[in-house]
């Protein structure tokens, strides 16, 4: 019996009709014996949403235009940055500091004017997730962090539509197709990961890097899968992961069930707290801070012997490689709040991250347990480049 599970049946009905320019354009697909004009022309009236501009929704937002999907719309409330040029081939030089959306809609543009393009410049959330979902046929979803990810398959499971899910982190590489409409019978993504990893213990892109490349090689897997989701062709990935190594060159597949037990989600809940977020809003009363100037002169008073403490720096050792902070300790994030790395409560510690929100959290974890004189660093690395040591690099 095979374990593949076929398409189940076409997502949209065809368009009416293709231009001569358009069959022209298409031709290579027209001349497909399991394609054909049929299949060309539901990929015109399909409406694909893709969530992000970046690192997956690149490759994935070209590769929909440049086959004729007819409607793309992008959720991304980011501007583009030179750090993503390495992966992010939507944009360019041109375009650091734009809009990824609008950045975004002028690739799409100049490679297939027949396509339009709905921009969504806000932060997906449960205010607005649904009536943007509502519009759309199908799902794709790049983001990078966990809560997104579930707020996303609760609201295709809602409204009953199908979502394909990438993930990316180093080397490695997911992909998979999650619809638990009843009719279907698929999977959600809480049947993959039915609780949410504790916050820090897996880091984001921005933390741990990603091969540049590892992003077009999954991005076009989605298309895959979405192509044939719209016209009905072949079989999908729903019930399977397919999970790719990038440095051994394999792949292998994860098979994945619907939980019987698992009741309809019926309604949006709190993401950030059930990934145990803390939110915004409290970080500030919460943690005790030092300015990066503040620092500075700490280090100096124990550079001279008047002042004991420790510097912790909470980034990944790839982080830790490109700029830090004389005399300052590498101890990941994860190793310290998963228990792997146990401080001293009784020491002096001050911590810093990138940007300031990791060391926010170890600073939490660490008063929780125990340790009274711990502070955070305010904006991290990149504020002591700033204030400090302008002549480092950032990343």
């Amino acid at each position: 019996m095979s374990s593949l599970t076929p398409v189940p049946g076409p997502l949209v009905e065809p368009h009416a009709e293709l231009s001569r320019e358009e069959t022209e354009r298409y031709s290579r697909h027209l001349i497909l014996p399991e394609f054909g004009l049929e299949a060309q022309k539901r990929l015109k009236n399909a409406r694909v949403l893709v969530i992000g501009a970046g690192g997956l929704g690149s490759p994935a937002l070209l590769y929909l235009a440049a086959a004729g999907v007819g409607t793309l719309g992008i959720v991304d409330d980011d501007v583009v940055d030179v750090s993503n040029l390495q992966r992010q081939v939507i944009h360019g030089v041109s375009n650091v500091g734009q809009a990824k959306a609008r950045s975004a809609e002028q690739s799409i543009k100049e490679l297939n004017p027949h396509v339009a393009v709905i921009r969504h410049e806000v932060r997906l959330d449960t205010s607005n997730v649904l009536d943007i979902f509502a519009q759309y046929d199908l799902i794709l979803d790049g983001t990078d962090n966990f809560a997104t990810r579930y707020l996303v398959s609760d609201a295709a499971e809602i409204l009953d539509k199908p979502y394909v899910w990438g993930s990316i982190l180093r080397f490695d590489g997911q992909v998979s197709v999650f619809w638990p409409k009843p009719s279907v019978g698929g999977p959600s993504y809480r049947d993959l990961y039915p609780e949410a990893p504790p916050p820090g213990a897996v880091p984001s892109c921005a933390e741990g890097g990603v091969l540049g490349v590892l992003c077009a090689q999954i991005g076009s897997v989605m298309v895959n899968e979405a192509i044939k989701l719209i016209t009905g062709i072949g079989s999908t990935l729903l019930g399977r992961v397919l999970i790719f190594n990038a440095l051994d060159m394999t792949w292998r597949e994860l098979r994945v069930r619907r939980d019987p037990s698992a009741a309809p989600i019926t309604e949006l809940s709190d993401y950030e707290a059930f990934c145990g977020i803390v939110p915004a809003d409290t970080e500030g009363e919460e943690v005790p801070s030092v300015t990066a100037e503040r620092l500075e002169e700490l280090l100096q008073e124990r550079s001279a012997g008047a002042h004991d403490f420790d510097l912790i720096d909470v980034r990944e050792p790839g982080e830790y490689e490109i700029v830090r902070i004389t005399g300052a300790t590498l101890v990941p994030q994860n190793r310290i709040l998963t228990g792997e790395t146990a401080l001293d409560p009784s020491r002096e510690m001050y911590v810093h991250c990138k940007a300031g929100s990791r060391s926010a959290n170890v600073v939490r974890y660490l008063r929780e347990h125990g340790a009274r004189k711990v502070y955070n660093v305010e904006g991290g690395i990149l504020q002591w480049v700033r204030d400090v040591e302008p002549d480092k690099p950032v990343y």
